[in-house]
């Protein structure tokens, strides 16, 4: 899916709502925007430690960040196959 908006001149930006819906994205949920070689890439930010996910301090951010972007999906599967389901 490819959607665009633009930029106001305060620099804000709406997410198309087929992709908030997508992703699960509501009101005071943060993003994060990463610069690659690829361009701008825009991920739902993801509790890491404390109130997030539950693996030991040990474990990296880039192997937090992992388990976040892998438990994300097995969400947003889940929700697909209830959505079809329906």
């Amino acid at each position: 899916m490819s959607k665009s908006t633009r930029v106001t001149e305060k620099g804000q930006a709406t997410i198309p709502k087929e992709l908030r819906e997508k992703y699960d994205l509501e009101p005071g949920d943060e993003v994060v925007w990463m610069d690659t070689e690829e361009g701008i890439v825009v991920k739902k930010r993801t509790r890491t430690g404390g109130r997030g996910l539950l693996v030991p301090d040990e474990i990296s951010t880039e192997k937090r960040e992992e388990v976040a972007d892998e438990l994300s999906q097995r969400v947003r599967d889940r929700r697909d196959r209830n959505y079809e389901e329906n």
